[in-house]
C-alpha cells in the first residue's frame, strides 16, 4: 500500500531532491486541544522544477537513497 502525503516545500538546494514539510493536526492524549505537528520528508524531484512554498502531494515508493523514501507526484494548484 502507498502512503501519499500533501506538504509545502522548504527547500529546493538537494540535487534532484526536494525537502517537504507536511503538517498534521493531533488531539492531545489529555486534554483533547488540537496541536500542530510537523514533520519534514526528503522526496524525488528527478526532471522537475520546483519554487520554495509550492504544495505538492507525495507518494512512498522503494528506498531511493538512505533517507529518501517518497518521491513528487505533483503540484497542488
Amino acid at each position: 500500500m502507498q502512503k501519499t502525503l500533501s506538504g509545502k516545500i522548504v527547500s529546493v538546494k538537494g540535487q534532484d531532491t526536494v525537502v517537504i514539510e507536511v503538517t498534521r493536526k493531533v488531539a492531545h492524549p489529555m486534554y483533547k486541544k488540537l496541536m500542530k505537528k510537523t514533520k519534514t520528508f526528503k522526496a524525488d524531484s528527478k526532471g522537475q522544477t520546483f519554487n520554495l512554498g509550492d504544495k505538492v502531494k507525495i507518494i512512498s515508493v522503494r528506498p531511493i537513497s538512505k533517507d529518501k523514501f517518497f518521491k513528487v507526484m505533483g503540484v497542488i494548484k
